[in-house]
């Protein structure tokens, strides 16, 4: 896994660029109204198939309950009993930002507050201090704080208001989702479990 300094700069850099966009009146470059996705529970049609959510035969190999996210094929898999597991298209870290390795989920949050880090705040003091959960907030509907050895890593699987990023590597190393999508992974997820980054 990266270093704590590259971890740091890797989600925060990810939701810099994307409160920046928002707080900047921009729309996103990819032409969605944040709100509106945010509040969508429908799929985009511009969204590929295979990335929307579906069971599937397990290609794991792990323990049911666990999360396996696969960062080539951009999906996450939950790994349900009877060699089943439901999979998400997802958001992953871009080159230069992509990790791999476990951690396990060690907070969750419906609608989280994104707190710039103080090293981010230096460089960019016109940001906020916080900005509050909700449709605007690029860390989307919910959040699962990744933990390794007790510790937050910074990284996150989370949803949010840029739905057409799925599919793609385009992140700082954090794991996004369509917001129905991650709302119902939050719902099947405990504190405790087993994350696997492949």
């Amino acid at each position: 896994m990266s270093s704590v300094s590259h971890v740091v700069r890797g989600c925060a850099a990810a939701a810099l660029l994307a409160a920046s966009a928002l707080l900047a009146g921009c729309a996103s470059n990819l032409g969605s109204d944040p709100i509106a996705a945010a509040m969508s529970t429908s799929y985009p049609s511009a969204l590929p198939v295979q990335y929307r959510r579906q069971q599937v035969v397990d290609p794991t190999g792990e323990k049911p309950g666990t999360i396996v996210i696969d960062t080539k094929d951009k999906f996450l898999y939950f790994v349900e009993p009877d060699g089943k597991a439901m999979r998400y298209g997802v958001g992953v870290g871009k080159e230069g930002f992509g990790w791999t390795g476990e951690a396990k989920v060690g907070a969750k949050q419906e609608w989280p507050d994104w707190i710039p880090p103080a090293e981010m705040l230096q460089r960019r003091p016109e940001l906020p201090l916080r900005m509050s959960g909700g449709p605007e907030n690029p860390l989307g509907a919910r959040a699962m704080y990744l933990y390794r050895d007790g510790k937050d890593t910074l990284f996150r699987i989370h949803g949010t208001n840029e739905p057409l990023t799925i599919g793609r590597a385009m992140s700082s190393g954090c794991i996004r989702m369509i917001n129905f999508d991650v709302q119902d992974l939050y719902e099947r997820v405990p504190i405790g479990t087993k994350v696997v980054v492949r």
